[in-house]
């Protein structure tokens, strides 16, 4: 029997795995939105220094490992374990990023859901006590995304308002034992940030087909893993501080507020509680349509304003849940569908 599954579709952490160090990474136009002053790294060219976008994102996402790395007082050679991912063809921007690093690698791919499918999957070994630090992160690219899964960018194609702006951005943290973890390693030291739950995802699939609906693709499935998540907890929403979704965007956002509504959720307390990365990391005047997305979106959000107020205590118990759209570059053309999935982590400050 399962000891440490809650329900059909929850594993408790039992040991508490915490957060030691952390790192956000984000583009120029991300660095000028809302959340500017949260980020770690704001570049002024989204290049990097780089001469192709996919090199610039994997550098990006090296920086973030990096740095957490650094921040979590541990060494290199003490990571046991690292789960990234992105959006690109065989995981490029991790799996290029990795070989320079030499520490184990599992590459994973979620589409946008990765970064809490990492940290989810990370805090599993973690807390079974194969793994004493690990490491859980994920990237993306505006350009590498445009390039790979609509059209290059010289095309100049116009892009209809419901379409999401892919976040050029990267986050990564560092997920210890609470033998090898400290406290007064995270930067500020002042709250310890602790996983405590997290629900495994269903494929939803509506029957949604048109690429350029990213955020209604995935609501039904980032609700379908709240429900979930309540019933085998026992949890109401206002439990948590507050509840974030990955990448809905606007329009997914209000779908997705709509379908927990009509599930008997409380509209007022979810709309004290509840929001989307993708409406957050943009202002709408930033010209992007009807939000942000990618991989980086959640990642850099969670990393840099979610676990920074965190250890300020201005936060102290979250649920988050990245969301993916797990279409390919050739199943639209098949005339497939879009799969929904989201992931679950909740977080508690000790």
């Amino acid at each position: 029997m399962a000891q440490n599954k809650i329900g059909k579709q929850t594993i408790k952490f039992v040991n508490r795995p915490m957060i030691t160090g952390m790192c956000s990474v984000v583009g120029k136009k991300e660095g000028q939105g809302p959340l500017k002053d949260w980020f770690d790294v704001k570049l002024d060219d989204d290049t990097y220094g780089e001469k192709t976008w996919e090199k610039s994102e994997s550098k990006m996402l090296k920086e973030a490992v990096m740095t957490s790395i650094k921040r979590s007082g541990v060494n290199e050679n003490e990571i046991d374990v690292m789960l990234t991912g992105d959006l690109l063809n065989q995981l490029m921007s991790s799996a290029f990023m990795a070989r320079d690093l030499h520490i184990p690698f599992i590459g994973l791919y979620g589409a946008c859901s990765t970064m809490s499918q990492a940290m989810l999957l990370s805090g599993m070994i973690v807390d079974g006590g194969f793994a004493g630090n690990a490491i859980a992160g994920a990237s993306s690219h505006f350009c590498t995304a445009e390039r790979q899964f609509r059209m290059p960018l010289e095309h100049g194609n116009q892009r209809p308002p419901s379409a999401q702006w892919t976040a050029t951005a990267a986050g990564a943290v560092v997920i210890s034992d609470s033998k090898n973890g400290e406290s007064e390693n995270l930067v500020p030291p002042q709250k310890t940030i602790c996983l405590t739950e997290g629900t495994i995802g269903k494929i939803i699939d509506t029957g949604m087909k048109d690429a350029n609906q990213m955020g209604a693709a995935m609501a039904p499935a980032a609700v379908d893993t709240l429900l979930n998540h309540f019933e085998d907890t026992g949890r109401s929403p206002d439990y948590y501080d507050i509840i974030l979704t990955g990448d809905l965007g606007f329009i997914g956002k209000d779908i997705a507020v709509d379908l927990m509504s009509d599930a008997g959720l409380s509209r007022k307390v979810l709309e004290n509680i509840y929001d989307d990365c993708g409406t957050m990391i943009y202002e709408k005047e930033q010209d992007v349509h009807s939000g942000g997305s990618g991989c980086g979106c959640s990642a850099s959000v969670y990393t840099g304003w979610l676990f920074r107020r965190m250890i300020k205590g201005e936060i102290n118990r979250a649920l988050v849940l990245s969301t993916g759209a797990l279409l390919s570059t050739i199943s639209p053309f098949q005339g497939e569908s879009i799969p929904g999935i989201a992931h679950a982590v909740a977080f508690e400050t000790m």
